[in-house]
């Protein structure tokens, strides 16, 4: 079994092979797992919400499985689960986003539909790259023993006290995951401040308060950014603490 993957603290750890230790602090996988359960219980809802359309499912059960599997990343036995089907999943996730975007126009812009796209493209992306990432390391470390733990491919590790602390080298490796960081942080403010002012009642172009005759809160265009929000900005934070 491959050693079990960490994150506490502001880092990824993980145990020596053969050393049976759990580091205790857990606060940061309650408080990640908390976060990618929100776009879970919103994209389970959305499922089986009647009148969602047969492309809306197909969205909200890719977002649902992300948060899924970013709740296990965060946790030890997240790293038994199989690589190559999670990198095939998000792969074929980030095509639909593309292909799909130019035929929910509804006789508006294509093109802005498409850009309005290219966030969950971006997401379904990073998710399939990081799990790629996790996944090489674990091959790794499964055919080098102990000694592999200290040369993984693209890994360093480093610690005492029978734990490894585990942060990607590579230069192309390390700026990708600082960029995708960066890059998911953004979306993730923006995706907030959009549903922090359909809260308050606004359009989204941002005019009007509700009441006085311009549109009403819908809960749906609230929960939405909210929820991808909460998405991207967990994603952030495990490719910050990757980096």
């Amino acid at each position: 079994m491959r050693p079990a993957l960490e994150v506490v603290g502001g880092a990824v750890r993980r145990p020596w092979s053969g050393g049976g230790a759990v580091v205790a602090a857990s606060g940061l996988r309650w408080v990640l797992s908390l976060l990618f359960a929100v776009p879970v219980a919103y994209g389970v809802w959305r499922l089986v919400l009647p009148g969602t359309s047969a492309g809306e499912r197909v969205d909200h059960a890719l977002h649902a499985a992300m948060g899924v599997l970013m709740i296990a990343m965060a946790w030890p036995w997240g790293m038994d689960l199989p690589v190559v089907p999670q990198v095939v999943l998000f792969s074929v996730g980030a095509l639909w986003f593309v292909a799909a975007a130019p035929f929910r126009a509804r006789g508006g812009s294509r093109g802005r539909v498409v850009v309005a796209a290219l966030p969950h493209v971006v997401m379904m992306g990073a998710m399939a790259w990081m799990v790629s990432a996790m996944g090489s390391s674990g091959t790794a470390s499964d055919g080098g023993g102990s000694a592999g733990m200290h040369d993984m491919a693209g890994m360093d590790m480093s610690g005492g006290s029978g734990l490894a602390s585990m942060s990607l080298t590579g230069a192309g490796s390390v700026a990708t995951a600082v960029v995708l960081a960066i890059v998911l942080g953004v979306l993730g403010l923006v995706w907030l401040t959009r549903a922090l002012d359909q809260a308050r009642g606004r359009r989204q172009d941002g005019s009007g308060p509700e009441g006085d005759g311009v549109g009403a809160t819908d809960v749906v265009s609230v929960l939405a950014p909210a929820c991808h929000a909460a998405m991207a900005l967990g994603m952030a934070v495990m490719f910050a603490v990757l980096a």
